[in-house]
């Protein structure tokens, strides 16, 4: 008979393909994956502990979201967009955003506002210590709040794809590590969203768009060279 000991370890819980996914997607959006960087299917079976099989649907489920190129003979990659593609990503935010920050202001409660100050605390929590790629996580995270606040679910899953695109775009392009978080512009909409101004949330969301790509260098960048276990370890 087993002891319990055993039994506890032997039912200890093992990751699934939606566990990779959350997990290689976060390193994605943090920038610890790096655009153009490779993901060998046994380097991440082996860090996950899991089979090839697993990591296969993970990482196809990642393609679904557009963060993840797969290519034949070649293996999968962490998407790198081109410029044009880049430029077309802002441009349909552009399109969606201010349209969407003026529902949410029109929706707005006071849980929700407690709910995006927090999340502005903790932006720039993370960028005072040093934190960059949780920062601009926490700041997609932001535009994705506002989109679910606006309750139109098919605009709120393209704005989730869009600003998934954009991490992998700052990654490449941005000027300075800083300088999404440099200015107040989600202060800003929070201001218009408390005053329930869906004027003022639409022309603010229209100007803060302008501004990050203005804060992007869309010139070809150089990939920097870390491994998978260590990017995945931070």
């Amino acid at each position: 008979m087993k002891d319990s000991g055993s039994q506890s370890s032997n039912s200890k819980s093992v990751a699934t393909s939606e566990d990779i996914a959350a997990r290689l997607t976060d390193a994605v959006h943090e920038h610890r994956l790096l655009p153009g960087m490779k993901l060998n299917e046994d380097e991440v079976g082996e860090i996950f502990g899991v089979s090839r099989t697993i990591v296969r649907q993970a990482l196809r489920a990642m393609g679904h979201e557009g963060l993840v190129t797969i290519e034949r003979n070649r293996g999968a990659f962490v998407a790198k967009p081109t410029i044009k593609e880049a430029r077309e990503v802002f441009e349909a935010r552009a399109l969606l955003e201010p349209q969407t920050a003026r529902a949410a202001a029109e929706r707005m409660t006071p849980a929700d506002i407690t709910m995006l100050n927090q999340h502005i605390e903790d932006e720039h929590a993370a960028l005072a210590s040093g934190k960059y790629g949780l920062a601009l996580k926490l700041s997609g995270d932001f535009h994705v709040e506002i989109a679910r606040i606006s309750d139109h679910a098919t605009i709120e899953t393209f704005i989730r794809q869009l600003v998934s695109r954009s991490s992998l775009v700052i990654a490449l392009y941005w000027r300075r590590r800083n300088a999404l978080c440099e200015s107040h512009a989600h202060h800003a909409l929070l201001d218009a969203f408390e005053n329930k101004d869906g004027n003022s949330a639409e022309e603010l969301m229209k100007g803060h768009l302008l501004d990050l790509v203005s804060q992007l260098d869309l010139r070809e960048a150089q990939n920097t060279n870390v491994s998978l276990k260590a990017a995945l370890s931070q």
